[in-house]
């Protein structure tokens, strides 16, 4: 569904006497060259109601080559590429519009009895005439263009829907996660999760890390700064090391005692852990939200 512009054709330079050109109104949708009822009964100078109210009080001289009603894609294609409908008279739309073929057109003079119909239909009629044949030779480009757009909302519409289930079935962040024992992957997960949700910082505090910790926050974005709080370990701190200079610096606070439970802190909201990260899933194990602040728990960690 296109104007005839955009066809390559020479725009037809027949005016009404507001200086509408009726040529930019006329448009090929299903292979013909049609105007649709608003574009006409604001040529008219009459309502599209009551344009339409005349044709269906005369509905025997407007058989389907002479008239035909947009089916809803057609109309959602014609709202979206004709600035016509931008104007009052088309702006809310809520039945779709009737199509006139030239036959058809020419028929509407005789419904509407008017001087003012009559002498608009000659200036139609000579719109139609001067467009050059060769858009008819253009109508199955058209036509194509027309069938991938409706393929392209087909196509959205399924993609939708397969994100929708993805959406579904993927394991969402719950406030509370329990992994029986030998559940490594999906509690490795769950926290790698938690990782990539921070926007600001992480904070570990854990008596027990080594280098499979480093590796988890080097999940998380950039950014977001990450600190782990936990005992003096001589290997560690050399994988730390090495850790550092090749990726984002992750900073080492040496705990001042040692601590029974395990903290993982995103943000501003701090998880209960209840194994060492590095050894989380191995074992019966429980990621707790609490709603005990973060800075609270940081300030009960110095001596």
């Amino acid at each position: 569904m296109v104007k005839m512009r955009e066809l390559g054709v020479a725009n037809c330079d027949i005016k009404t006497t507001d200086g509408i050109s009726i040529g930019s109104l006329i448009q090929v949708i299903r292979g013909q060259q049609v105007m649709l009822d608003a574009d006409l009964a604001m040529l008219y100078g009459v309502e599209t109601k009551r344009l339409n109210e005349q044709v269906k009080r005369n509905i025997n001289r407007f058989p389907i080559d002479f008239m035909f009603q947009l089916t809803q894609e057609e109309t959602v294609c014609s709202r979206s590429q004709f600035a016509t409908l931008k104007t009052k008279r088309g702006q809310n739309i809520k039945y779709p519009p009737y199509a006139f073929t030239r036959n058809g057109i020419a028929m509407l003079s005789s419904v509407l009895k008017s001087e003012t119909a009559v002498g608009v239909n000659i200036r139609i009629m000579r719109a139609f005439t001067m467009i050059p044949q060769l858009v008819n030779y253009n109508t199955q480009l058209v036509q194509r263009i027309f069938d991938i757009e409706n393929h392209q909302q087909e196509t959205d519409k399924k993609i939708e829907v397969i994100f929708e289930k993805i959406e579904d079935i993927s394991p969402k962040l719950l406030p509370e996660q329990v992994f029986p024992t030998g559940c490594v992957w999906d509690a490795w997960s769950y926290i790698s999760d938690l990782v990539r949700s921070a926007r600001k910082r992480i904070l570990l505090i854990d008596n027990f890390v080594d280098d499979r910790v480093l590796s988890m926050l080097t999940k998380r974005a950039d950014g977001v700064s990450a600190t782990i709080h936990t005992r003096y370990m001589e290997q560690f701190l050399t994988d730390l090391k090495k850790h550092n200079a090749q990726y984002p610096e992750i900073e080492f606070v040496q705990l001042p005692q040692r601590n029974h439970d395990r903290f993982l802190i995103i943000d501003e909201q701090a998880y209960l852990l209840g194994a060492s990260l590095k050894d989380i899933g191995t074992g019966l194990c429980a990621v707790t939200k609490i709603s005990i602040a973060p800075e609270t728990i940081l300030k009960l960690l110095r001596p």
